[in-house]
Protein backbone atom coordinates (compact mmCIF):
# COMPACT_ATOMS: atom_id res chain seq x y z
CA UNK A 1 0.00 0.00 0.00
CA UNK A 2 1.43 3.38 -1.02
CA UNK A 3 1.79 6.32 1.35
CA UNK A 4 -0.87 8.28 -0.56
CA UNK A 5 -3.36 5.43 -0.35
CA UNK A 6 -2.60 4.98 3.34
CA UNK A 7 -3.45 8.65 4.02
CA UNK A 8 -6.79 8.21 2.28
CA UNK A 9 -7.58 5.23 4.47
CA UNK A 10 -6.55 6.91 7.72
CA UNK A 11 -8.36 10.19 7.22
CA UNK A 12 -10.48 10.45 4.05
CA UNK A 13 -12.43 13.36 5.60
CA UNK A 14 -9.29 15.47 5.88
CA UNK A 15 -8.10 14.45 2.42
CA UNK A 16 -11.46 15.39 0.93
CA UNK A 17 -11.31 18.81 2.53
CA UNK A 18 -7.72 19.29 1.39
CA UNK A 19 -8.62 18.36 -2.20
CA UNK A 20 -11.68 20.62 -2.26
CA UNK A 21 -10.09 23.77 -0.81
CA UNK A 22 -8.54 24.87 -4.14
CA UNK A 23 -12.05 24.83 -5.63
CA UNK A 24 -12.98 27.83 -3.52
CA UNK A 25 -10.83 30.02 -5.76
CA UNK A 26 -13.14 29.23 -8.66
CA UNK A 27 -16.48 28.63 -6.96
CA UNK A 28 -16.76 31.72 -4.80
CA UNK A 29 -16.04 34.35 -7.52
CA UNK A 30 -18.53 32.80 -9.96
CA UNK A 31 -21.10 32.36 -7.19
CA UNK A 32 -20.72 36.04 -6.29
CA UNK A 33 -21.35 36.87 -9.93
CA UNK A 34 -24.49 34.73 -9.94
CA UNK A 35 -25.79 36.26 -6.72
CA UNK A 36 -25.40 39.75 -8.12
CA UNK A 37 -26.92 38.79 -11.48
CA UNK A 38 -29.93 37.13 -9.85
CA UNK A 39 -30.73 40.05 -7.55
CA UNK A 40 -30.30 42.56 -10.37
CA UNK A 41 -32.71 40.45 -12.45
CA UNK A 42 -35.42 40.80 -9.83
CA UNK A 43 -35.00 37.75 -7.60
CA UNK A 44 -34.95 38.29 -3.85
CA UNK A 45 -31.91 37.50 -1.72
CA UNK A 46 -33.51 34.40 -0.19
CA UNK A 47 -34.77 33.22 -3.59
CA UNK A 48 -31.29 33.63 -5.05
CA UNK A 49 -29.69 31.61 -2.26
CA UNK A 50 -32.32 28.87 -2.63
CA UNK A 51 -31.52 28.58 -6.35
CA UNK A 52 -27.90 27.80 -5.42
CA UNK A 53 -28.99 25.40 -2.68
CA UNK A 54 -31.46 23.43 -4.80
CA UNK A 55 -30.18 23.67 -8.38
CA UNK A 56 -26.43 24.04 -7.71
CA UNK A 57 -25.47 23.87 -11.35
CA UNK A 58 -23.41 26.89 -12.38
CA UNK A 59 -24.39 27.85 -15.92
CA UNK A 60 -27.85 26.33 -15.47
CA UNK A 61 -28.56 28.80 -12.67
CA UNK A 62 -27.77 31.79 -14.88
CA UNK A 63 -30.00 30.33 -17.60
CA UNK A 64 -32.75 29.55 -15.09
CA UNK A 65 -32.87 33.11 -13.80
CA UNK A 66 -32.67 34.65 -17.28
CA UNK A 67 -35.49 32.48 -18.63
CA UNK A 68 -37.75 33.04 -15.62
CA UNK A 69 -37.26 36.81 -15.86
CA UNK A 70 -37.95 36.77 -19.60
CA UNK A 71 -41.29 35.05 -18.98
CA UNK A 72 -40.42 31.72 -20.62
CA UNK A 73 -42.85 28.85 -19.99
CA UNK A 74 -41.95 26.89 -16.89
CA UNK A 75 -41.74 23.60 -18.81
CA UNK A 76 -39.19 25.15 -21.16
CA UNK A 77 -37.13 26.42 -18.22
CA UNK A 78 -37.03 22.89 -16.79
CA UNK A 79 -36.17 21.28 -20.14
CA UNK A 80 -33.32 23.71 -20.86
CA UNK A 81 -31.91 23.37 -17.34
CA UNK A 82 -31.93 19.58 -17.64
CA UNK A 83 -30.42 19.77 -21.12
CA UNK A 84 -27.41 21.76 -19.92
CA UNK A 85 -26.95 19.30 -17.04
CA UNK A 86 -27.25 16.24 -19.26
CA UNK A 87 -23.44 15.93 -19.14
CA UNK A 88 -23.99 14.20 -15.80
CA UNK A 89 -25.24 11.23 -17.81
CA UNK A 90 -21.62 10.90 -18.87
CA UNK A 91 -20.16 11.60 -15.42
CA UNK A 92 -22.24 9.02 -13.57
CA UNK A 93 -21.17 5.86 -15.43
CA UNK A 94 -17.50 6.86 -15.15
CA UNK A 95 -17.47 6.99 -11.34
CA UNK A 96 -20.15 4.31 -10.76
CA UNK A 97 -17.58 1.45 -10.65
CA UNK A 98 -16.02 3.04 -7.57
CA UNK A 99 -19.28 3.48 -5.62
CA UNK A 100 -20.48 0.84 -3.21
CA UNK A 101 -24.07 -0.39 -3.23
CA UNK A 102 -24.98 2.04 -0.48
CA UNK A 103 -28.18 4.09 -0.56
CA UNK A 104 -26.33 7.05 0.98
CA UNK A 105 -24.63 7.66 -2.37
CA UNK A 106 -27.97 8.59 -3.97
CA UNK A 107 -28.62 11.96 -2.24
CA UNK A 108 -24.93 12.82 -2.46
CA UNK A 109 -25.13 12.89 -6.25
CA UNK A 110 -26.52 16.40 -5.74
CA UNK A 111 -22.95 17.35 -4.82
CA UNK A 112 -21.55 16.12 -8.15
CA UNK A 113 -20.19 19.01 -10.21
CA UNK A 114 -17.67 19.21 -13.03
CA UNK A 115 -14.82 19.83 -10.61
CA UNK A 116 -15.87 17.21 -8.05
CA UNK A 117 -16.16 14.71 -10.90
CA UNK A 118 -12.63 15.52 -12.05
CA UNK A 119 -11.34 15.04 -8.50
CA UNK A 120 -13.32 11.85 -7.95
CA UNK A 121 -12.08 10.32 -11.17
CA UNK A 122 -8.53 10.76 -9.91
CA UNK A 123 -8.98 10.05 -6.19
CA UNK A 124 -11.59 7.29 -5.88
CA UNK A 125 -9.56 4.58 -7.69
CA UNK A 126 -6.71 5.12 -5.21
CA UNK A 127 -8.91 4.62 -2.13
CA UNK A 128 -10.29 1.62 -0.33
CA UNK A 129 -14.09 1.23 -0.76
CA UNK A 130 -14.69 2.14 2.90
CA UNK A 131 -12.91 5.50 2.51
CA UNK A 132 -14.63 6.69 -0.67
CA UNK A 133 -17.93 7.81 0.83
CA UNK A 134 -16.26 9.95 3.51
CA UNK A 135 -13.88 11.55 1.02
CA UNK A 136 -16.67 12.36 -1.43
CA UNK A 137 -18.95 13.82 1.24
CA UNK A 138 -16.17 15.99 2.65
CA UNK A 139 -15.05 17.35 -0.73
CA UNK A 140 -18.60 17.76 -2.04
CA UNK A 141 -19.91 19.58 1.02
CA UNK A 142 -17.05 22.07 1.06
CA UNK A 143 -17.66 22.86 -2.60
CA UNK A 144 -21.43 23.18 -2.08
CA UNK A 145 -21.16 25.40 0.99
CA UNK A 146 -18.62 27.64 -0.73
CA UNK A 147 -20.98 28.04 -3.69
CA UNK A 148 -23.90 28.94 -1.43
CA UNK A 149 -21.73 31.35 0.59
CA UNK A 150 -20.49 33.06 -2.56
CA UNK A 151 -24.05 33.39 -3.82
CA UNK A 152 -25.15 34.98 -0.55
CA UNK A 153 -22.22 37.40 -0.65
CA UNK A 154 -23.01 38.39 -4.22
CA UNK A 155 -26.71 38.81 -3.50
CA UNK A 156 -26.14 40.94 -0.40
CA UNK A 157 -22.99 42.93 -1.21
CA UNK A 158 -22.17 42.17 -4.84
CA UNK A 159 -23.27 45.54 -6.18
CA UNK A 160 -21.02 47.40 -3.74
CA UNK A 161 -18.09 45.15 -4.60
CA UNK A 162 -18.49 45.84 -8.32
CA UNK A 163 -18.68 49.59 -7.74
CA UNK A 164 -15.48 49.59 -5.71
CA UNK A 165 -13.55 47.21 -7.97
CA UNK A 166 -15.05 47.23 -11.51
CA UNK A 167 -12.33 44.89 -12.77
CA UNK A 168 -13.85 42.08 -10.70
CA UNK A 169 -16.83 42.00 -13.04
CA UNK A 170 -14.54 41.28 -15.99
CA UNK A 171 -12.63 38.50 -14.23
CA UNK A 172 -15.42 36.57 -12.46
CA UNK A 173 -16.88 34.71 -15.46
CA UNK A 174 -13.50 33.10 -16.23
CA UNK A 175 -12.66 31.83 -12.74
CA UNK A 176 -14.56 28.53 -12.81
CA UNK A 177 -13.74 27.48 -16.41
CA UNK A 178 -10.07 28.24 -15.76
CA UNK A 179 -10.11 26.13 -12.59
CA UNK A 180 -11.75 23.21 -14.36
CA UNK A 181 -9.23 23.41 -17.20
CA UNK A 182 -6.33 23.33 -14.75
CA UNK A 183 -7.80 20.23 -13.09
CA UNK A 184 -8.57 18.36 -16.31
CA UNK A 185 -5.38 19.05 -18.27
CA UNK A 186 -3.22 16.66 -16.18
CA UNK A 187 -5.56 13.87 -17.29
CA UNK A 188 -4.48 14.46 -20.90
CA UNK A 189 -1.42 12.28 -20.45
CA UNK A 190 -2.53 9.69 -23.01
CA UNK A 191 -4.16 9.67 -26.44
CA UNK A 192 -7.69 8.89 -25.22
CA UNK A 193 -8.01 11.89 -22.92
CA UNK A 194 -6.22 14.26 -25.26
CA UNK A 195 -8.51 13.40 -28.17
CA UNK A 196 -11.55 13.58 -25.88
CA UNK A 197 -10.64 17.09 -24.74
CA UNK A 198 -9.93 18.29 -28.29
CA UNK A 199 -13.18 16.84 -29.66
CA UNK A 200 -15.31 18.22 -26.81
CA UNK A 201 -13.73 21.68 -26.98
CA UNK A 202 -13.98 21.88 -30.77
CA UNK A 203 -17.61 20.74 -30.70
CA UNK A 204 -18.58 23.37 -28.14
CA UNK A 205 -16.81 26.16 -30.01
CA UNK A 206 -18.34 25.21 -33.37
CA UNK A 207 -21.87 25.00 -31.96
CA UNK A 208 -21.52 28.41 -30.32
CA UNK A 209 -20.01 29.85 -33.49
CA UNK A 210 -22.93 28.64 -35.58
CA UNK A 211 -25.53 30.02 -33.18
CA UNK A 212 -26.39 27.06 -30.92
CA UNK A 213 -25.03 28.14 -27.50
CA UNK A 214 -27.75 26.40 -25.47
CA UNK A 215 -26.86 22.91 -26.68
CA UNK A 216 -23.11 23.47 -26.95
CA UNK A 217 -22.19 22.06 -23.53
CA UNK A 218 -24.32 18.87 -23.54
CA UNK A 219 -23.52 18.16 -27.20
CA UNK A 220 -19.80 18.65 -26.57
CA UNK A 221 -19.99 16.25 -23.60
CA UNK A 222 -21.64 13.61 -25.79
CA UNK A 223 -19.11 14.09 -28.61
CA UNK A 224 -16.20 13.84 -26.16
CA UNK A 225 -17.64 10.69 -24.59
CA UNK A 226 -18.17 9.05 -27.98
CA UNK A 227 -14.60 9.88 -28.99
CA UNK A 228 -13.25 8.42 -25.73
CA UNK A 229 -15.15 5.15 -26.04
CA UNK A 230 -14.37 4.84 -29.75
CA UNK A 231 -10.63 5.02 -29.00
CA UNK A 232 -11.01 2.74 -25.97
CA UNK A 233 -12.74 0.05 -28.03
CA UNK A 234 -10.40 0.18 -31.03
CA UNK A 235 -7.54 -1.87 -29.46
CA UNK A 236 -10.05 -4.53 -28.37
CA UNK A 237 -11.39 -4.83 -31.91
CA UNK A 238 -7.89 -5.15 -33.32
CA UNK A 239 -7.06 -7.84 -30.76
CA UNK A 240 -10.24 -9.77 -31.59
CA UNK A 241 -9.47 -9.60 -35.31
CA UNK A 242 -5.97 -10.99 -34.83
Amino acid sequence: MTTATQSFVENPWRQGAKDALPLLGGYIPVAISFGLFSVQSGFGILETILVSVLIYAGASQFLFVAMVVSGAPFWLVIVMTLLINSRHLVYGPNIAPYLQKDIRWLPMMHLLTDQIFALALTRLPAMTPSARLSWYFSAGMIAWVSWISGTALGAIAGDELMQRWPLIGEVLPFALPALFLVMVLPRCSDRRWTVTMVVATASAMLLKLFGFPNIAIPAAAVCGALAYYAIQQSPAKKGAAS
